[in-house]
């Protein structure tokens, strides 16, 4: 029985396993007709087949991961060699999905884990459903909105146990490390990834984050200096640039933005247009998304193009 996690109890809950076996007698039972209330995988497969053996735990996972929005069934074809001839199954593995009754996909020999889980989410959508990693995220993303980073940061470390490549649940969780002020655990949980979601601008955007927190605790000490370093030269560029990145660390981010830009307005180029480049990058580390990104970007190229 699979425990799944429930972001509206806060808590987890059991599941009747999803994965079951079918016989030629049962068949119509366990496929055709409980396909008619949601999507059930049929596996073919056979003892001495290799592909199998890599097949079969792969769907048996993203299925249980489904949370109940799909059904396994596998068939020994060995054992059941007249329905595998009734439904044509030549060679195995062969994976058929059946919804309201009817074949509606399948595939035939062992695919990645990540092809497995496009293809089952499909199956899903068609159903007029959604995985639970999509609600996790959509859940996540809310309680993070209202400031609830604690909640985002229980419901995403549900998700990246069940999901451990789910490159946005990462980057997610990560952002919500850091307003908590666990950066140590942020900086750990993006350290060592695979070079397949390393690369997810989600993950991009938490490693510029932290970047940026801890230039951001170098400079928060010094506000009040640079205030009025700026208040006696209102052109001490340095000054305003140092002081962009304090106002950020402390969650000031349209201020922040305001500093950088206002470095650009009045000389573009200083120091090799750094006050840009450091706009680019709390544009990573906020999101593309965020509205103060998106307000500031908009800001932005108006500016350079004007």
């Amino acid at each position: 029985m699979d425990i799944i996690f429930d972001p509206q109890k806060g808590g987890s809950t059991a599941a009747p396993d999803p994965v079951s076996e079918a016989t030629e007698a049962s068949f119509v039972a366990d496929v055709i007709q409980a396909s008619r209330d949601l999507p059930v995988i049929v596996d073919f497969w056979a003892t001495w087949c290799g592909p199998c053996k890599q097949l079969t735990p792969v769907l048996e996972r993203v299925v249980r991961g489904a949370g109940g929005r799909v059904r396994l069934v596998k068939v020994d074809i060995d054992k059941n060699q007249r329905l595998a001839a009734q439904l044509r199954i030549q060679s195995v593995p062969t994976v058929y999905a059946f919804y309201q009754g009817q074949p509606v996909d399948g595939f035939q020999g062992a695919l990645p884990e990540s092809q497995v889980k496009q293809w089952v989410e499909r199956l899903v959508q068609m159903a007029g459903g959604t995985m639970p990693a999509a609600d996790l995220l959509a859940a996540a993303k809310e309680a993070a909105a209202e400031g609830n980073h604690e909640e985002a940061a229980e419901i995403l470390q549900a998700l990246v146990q069940q999901e451990p490549e789910n490159a946005e649940a990462i980057g997610l969780l990560g952002r919500a490390l850091i307003a908590l002020g666990r950066t140590a655990e942020a900086k750990a949980l993006v350290a060592t990834l695979p070079s397949n979601v390393e690369s997810h601008a989600e993950i991009q955007g938490v490693k510029a984050a932290l970047e940026l927190a801890e230039k951001g605790r170098e400079a928060q000490g010094q506000i009040a200096a640079l205030q009025a370093r700026l208040a006696a030269n209102a052109d001490d560029h340095q000054a305003r640039y140092d002081y962009a990145i304090a106002l950020n660390a402390i969650g000031k981010r349209e201020e922040a933005a305001e500093q950088l830009l206002q470095i650009i307005r009045r000389d573009r180029k200083w120091n090799d247009e750094a006050a840009r480049l450091q706009l680019l990058k709390f544009f990573e580390a906020w999101g593309l998304t965020d509205e103060v990104t998106v307000a500031a970007r908009r800001r932005l190229s108006t500016l350079l193009f004007s």
